[in-house]
């Protein structure tokens, strides 16, 4: 009987370290967002491994589990069309708009090549790239120059607000994590 007892509370023990490493883990996924890598994915798919590998605990419910996916696609959708959006508010028309995030994935990648600063050559590239590209597109379509100008600065910041709302969403997603692998 007390060694039954002591296994159990070992159990329990050992899940509260488990889901400790978990959390610590999704803190480097999370850092991994910052640098313009897939951690949100990172976090929900290290999380529905423990789930699956722990479900007799059942540390994480289902509908956990698609909360944090579902934010991860948000998470993605805002980002990839934020630059499209920026320069569609700043009034561009649809082909500097989607040229826009075209620009963003160019000068994501150049801009983590050239400026190796973590995140920040990443996001400047992203956002320098949106605006360049969305500009000159608006200028050869036989916009005028404040104008074309106005939709690269438009998409520019509308990539910036997009990764900062990703990185945002993936604060959340952890914090859900978090809390979730502690709750009874």
């Amino acid at each position: 009987m007390l060694f039954r007892h002591l296994l159990l509370v070992y159990n329990g023990l050992m899940l509260y370290v488990w889901s400790t490493m978990l959390v610590l883990l999704n803190i480097v996924w999370l850092a991994l967002v910052v640098f313009g890598l897939p951690g949100n994915w990172l976090i929900v798919i290290s999380t529905f491994l423990f789930a699956l590998w722990r479900r007799s605990d059942g540390v994480f419910s289902i509908y956990t589990l698609i909360v944090l996916i579902a934010l991860c696609i948000i998470g993605e959708l805002v980002e990839f069309f934020s630059a499209m959006g920026g320069a569609r508010k700043a009034g561009a028309g649809w082909v500097a708009s989607f040229g826009a995030i075209a620009g963003a994935i160019t000068g994501a990648i150049l801009g983590t090549i050239l400026i190796p600063i973590p995140f920040f050559g990443t996001l400047l590239g992203a956002c320098a790239g949106a605006g360049v590209l969305a500009w000159g597109l608006g200028f050869s379509g036989g916009k005028e120059m404040p104008d074309s100008v106005r939709h690269g600065v438009g998409a520019g910041l509308g990539q910036f607000l997009g990764t900062s709302t990703k990185v945002a969403l993936g604060c959340v997603i952890w914090l859900i994590v978090a809390v979730a692998a502690y709750w009874p």
